[in-house]
């Protein structure tokens, strides 16, 4: 049991020092999104429509409000990295909660002081 919790702690360290060296962060998707303009002669009502596009829209969720934005070329590399450093992020963050619930029982297990329910066995 001792060498697991000293692998565990190990583990947990490992995952702090990689949350430090994360960037930006950016929670949401990436689309490609076609609009139609309000030019009632413009090809994109036609039969069949062009519509303009596509463009890169972000749409994303935060405490109980959904935001859409357009990302405009230039700052789609930026996005994109911003993006993939949120998904490290909630790896990580997962990562730490699994490695911590399997520390703590094995602290709980090796002090006495926790026994597996009926279920568990």
């Amino acid at each position: 049991m001792k060498p697991r919790i000293s692998v565990l702690q190990r583990r947990i360290e490992l995952i702090k020092q990689k949350l430090q060296e994360l960037g930006d962060l950016r929670p949401g998707r990436l689309s490609k999104q076609y609009n139609v303009c309000g030019n009632p002669s413009c090809h994109c009502k036609g039969t069949p429509p062009k519509k303009h596009g596509p463009y890169d829209q972000l749409s994303w969720s935060r405490k109980g409000k959904s935001t859409t934005r357009f990302v405009r070329a230039p700052n789609l590399a930026t996005v994109k990295a911003q993006l993939d450093n949120y998904k490290k992020l909630r790896d990580l963050v997962d990562q730490w909660i699994d490695a911590s619930v399997e520390l703590s029982d094995l602290q709980f297990r090796s002090e006495g002081g926790d026994r597996k329910s009926s279920t568990e066995r």
